[in-house]
């Protein structure tokens, strides 16, 4: 019996080795096959290039810098980020096409120049070419309710290709974090890269989210519930974390908006040498024309929050903390509190996400005390801004804060998510002083904000000036400067 079993063991193990040895061949066949396709592939981009340039006029040809920002209408600090870096390569150098590609076939390219100049006061010197592509909604997150991250990475793949068909630059830039499109624009395209990252598209918070099992708007409850779901999450995030970090590491040139996305990009990517932060220009001078002066007459508190209507913003919890607020000031006859949520609204699910909102308010009973004011004029945002007394953040981890900038510019007392850009970047001490506050949940904020308003006029005023002193490293002049060197080795 014995000597049959040792037998079909020896049987099977050179059936196995039988098997490996023209599997290897064939992965081997499989592997060059592919090799020679993509570089066919390369060398056909490169020949359509060739012939798309000699079109051009005579002389010397002038560089294309094409910059992918599938949404460039959309009116956020991505597009602040991308217009001013346009009007700086422009200023900078002469002989350069500056090229954008672009999902918003709903609108002309004088549009979206137009649209650039009224919502971020910038004007450019030269134009710009817009590539339309069609195949946007790749990207969209409704298209992938499972795999999100992986559908839009690879579907940013497919909406690249397209790009790359349409024109063929010399120096590409991700400006919207597609880091999948990297590799095909650099060994495809035979193009020099460079990104600008907002946002690590997984980050490590990301992963010890579900490793904890902790639900949030991306951790479903029937995740955090699951042991088992939660285990194969975990794994799909690890490989996507681990490709994330293959596809980022083509980038020739890699600049961040903050020192916590720094942190989370040189962890995954791990290319040091060629990461820098290169801070958003936010467009603090318009806000520090509002003149700072001490509170006379107090007869009205606004408490002023200024985000875009989207989940991670977390809008319940300002709403929550200012019931909270509210109740505790109820005994005394103070001023009356009022609090104001300034945002865009992009499609559908943000305006039903508003109307969410004025439930809860109903719900909490202080409606009266709540106004919501929806894709306002940037006057009218001002005005606001000048009037307030606090300026409210609460999303966790957000990794700059354009908005907690502006308030501060503006004059406001800040009070921001202890997490982040606000906590590593922005709202801390200058000069020794305090420039505002931070919190984390609901009680934190209800006490800080009660605290802010029973300090003097004369102690606000002091943090107010501070905070306004502090904010002149995010103007769009810094961002000028270092902008340019960072991009500086893709035009050598």
């Amino acid at each position: 019996g014995s000597s049959g079993g040792s037998s079909w063991c020896k049987g099977k193990g050179e059936l196995l080795s039988s098997l490996l040895i023209p599997a290897l061949f064939l992965s081997g066949i499989l592997c060059l096959c592919l090799f020679v396709l993509l570089w066919g592939i390369r060398l056909w981009i490169q020949q359509r290039k060739k012939q798309l340039a000699s079109s051009g006029t005579d002389g010397k040809q002038p560089l294309t810098v094409a910059f992918f920002h599938p949404y460039c209408n959309a009116g956020g600090g991505g597009e602040r980020v991308l217009w001013c870096a346009i009007r700086t390569l422009q200023k900078k150098y002469k002989n350069i096409t500056c090229v954008v590609y672009t999902g918003d076939r709903d609108v002309t390219g004088e549009d979206i120049i137009a649209g650039a100049l009224r919502r971020f006061n910038i004007k450019l010197s030269h134009p710009v070419k817009f590539v339309f592509l069609e195949k946007r909604y790749l990207v969209e997150a409704a298209l992938y309710p499972y795999f999100t991250l992986l559908g839009q990475s690879l579907g940013s793949v497919l909406l690249g290709w397209e790009a790359l068909l349409k024109c063929i630059p010399d120096v590409y830039i991700d400006s919207m974090g597609y880091a999948f499109t990297l590799p095909l624009f650099k060994y495809m395209g035979g193009c020099r890269v460079g990104c600008y990252v907002h946002y690590p598209t997984i980050s490590t918070d990301m992963l010890s989210v579900v490793r904890n099992q902790d639900t949030r708007f991306n951790n479903a409850a029937f995740i955090t519930n699951s042991p088992l779901v939660s285990k194969f999450k975990l794994v799909y995030y690890y490989l996507f974390a681990f490709l994330y970090g293959l596809v980022g590491s083509c980038s020739d040139v890699v600049m961040v908006n903050s020192s916590w996305t720094l942190n989370h990009i040189l962890s995954l990517w791990r290319s040091a040498a060629c990461t820098s932060v290169v801070y958003p220009p936010c467009d603090v001078q318009t806000f520090l024309d509002i003149p700072l002066e001490e509170e006379k007459s107090i007869t009205k508190y606004s408490i002023v929050s200024v985000s875009q209507f989207r989940p991670e913003k977390d809008h319940p919890l300002q709403i929550r903390a200012f019931a909270k607020l509210l109740e505790k000031r109820r005994p005394v006859q103070q001023p009356p509190l009022k609090l104001i949520l300034i945002g865009g609204c992009r499609n559908q699910q943000d305006e039903e996400r508003v109307n969410k909102l004025r439930r809860l308010c109903e719900e909490l009973g202080v409606a009266e005390h709540v106004v919501f004011r929806i894709n306002i004029p940037f006057e009218e945002l001002k005005q606001h801004l000048g009037e307030a007394t606090i300026g409210l953040h609460t999303m966790w981890n957000e990794h700059f804060g354009i908005g907690v900038v502006e308030c501060m510019a503006a004059g406001t007392v800040i009070l921001a998510h202890n997490s982040g850009g606000p906590k590593l970047d922005i709202v801390v001490p200058y000069e020794g002083h305090i420039t505002g506050f931070l919190a984390e949940d609901e009680d934190s904020y209800a006490e800080t904000m009660a605290r802010i308003l029973s300090l003097s006029p004369e102690k606000r005023l002091e943090i107010r000036e501070k905070a306004r002193q502090s904010v002149h490293r995010f103007s769009d002049r810094h961002f000028e400067e270092t902008f340019l060197l960072s991009v500086e080795p893709l035009f050598k």
